[in-house]
């Protein structure tokens, strides 16, 4: 059985290594999006293989979902190539895990954390049991699944409480849970960091590095903020104005790179550990996602 991520959490990330000869589950070659004739974004190309966490970063209505719909298989590109775990968008689902942006559970809502994750692996009966799936394999398949993942998530101490007398960071790290509880090969993840405070992004930025190195998931996170997710990726596609740079954070994560995209001069620095840091993150124009 795998480490409980609260263990995990503190081992450094460089420990594990990178998945190099991993196989690719998302390619895209100068892959271009438009909506109603305006460019969203043009020549992305990127691969992320499996065991890697990647980064899907830049300014609000850069088109951060829009590329998320595309590897749904949601929202068609205009040009270029998109193939994700080998076959065209749309093609995989069930071996896709994909947590929604969303807000947080309001204070008054009683399903348990646990059902929550259970959802993953029923929701198409609303996580409800039918009489035939009571007991058997099947019913126990599912009760130590769930409590797998609550266990390699490390949520064991909250599961079993209301979702929304949860924090942020633990709805969060259930709902990764949820996201994980059919083995998925690749996970998919709109600005999970949202609304979290400082301690709590490092800890679900953690999390996500350590489920990909310990289960082989390969990750896309979508965010906005750059510093608190920096440290644990091993990819980058940044898109802003229409343009994308995509590759490791190292040749990405550059003030000529950032200034270039952003049309303003964008500061890069390294803190105390040798971590990159940009020391002026630009939030972007405030026009709709589209």
């Amino acid at each position: 059985m795998s480490r409980p991520a609260s263990e995990i959490d503190r081992e450094p990330a460089a420990r594990t290594g990178r998945p190099e000869a991993a196989p690719v589950v998302v390619s895209l070659r100068r892959a271009c999006a438009s909506i109603g004739g305006r460019t969203i974004w043009s020549d992305v190309d990127l691969q992320v293989r499996a065991g890697e966490f990647a980064g899907v970063l830049g300014p609000n209505g850069a088109g951060k979902s829009t590329l998320i719909r595309a590897l749904l298989g949601m929202a068609p590109i205009s040009s270029g190539e998109v193939t994700v775990l080998g076959s065209r968008p749309g093609r995989r689902g069930a071996a896709i895990g994909y947590l929604p942006q969303r807000r947080a559970f309001d204070t008054g809502v009683r399903i348990r954390g646990s059902d929550v994750v259970r959802l993953g692996w029923d929701g198409n009966r609303w996580g409800i049991p039918l009489p035939r799936f009571l007991s058997g394999r099947r019913a126990r398949a599912a009760r130590e699944r769930v409590d797998e993942v609550i266990e390699l998530v490390g949520a064991g101490a909250y599961a079993g409480r209301p979702i929304g007398q949860c924090s942020g960071g633990e709805q969060q790290r259930l709902l990764i849970a949820q996201a994980l509880i059919r083995r998925p090969e690749l996970l998919l993840l709109d600005e999970p960091l949202d609304s979290l405070d400082v301690t709590n992004q490092a800890a679900v930025s953690t999390l996500i590095h350590t489920v990909c190195r310990r289960e082989g998931v390969a990750a896309l996170m979508v965010t906005h903020d750059v510093n608190p997710v920096l440290r644990y990726l091993d990819q980058v596609v940044y898109l802003a104005r229409g343009g994308a740079v995509a590759g490791p954070p190292e040749r990405v994560i550059t003030a000529d790179t950032l200034s270039m995209l952003y049309g303003t001069r964008i500061d890069v620095l390294r803190d105390r550990e040798g971590q990159l840091l940009v020391s002026r993150p630009v939030r972007g124009h405030h026009e709709g996602e589209p």
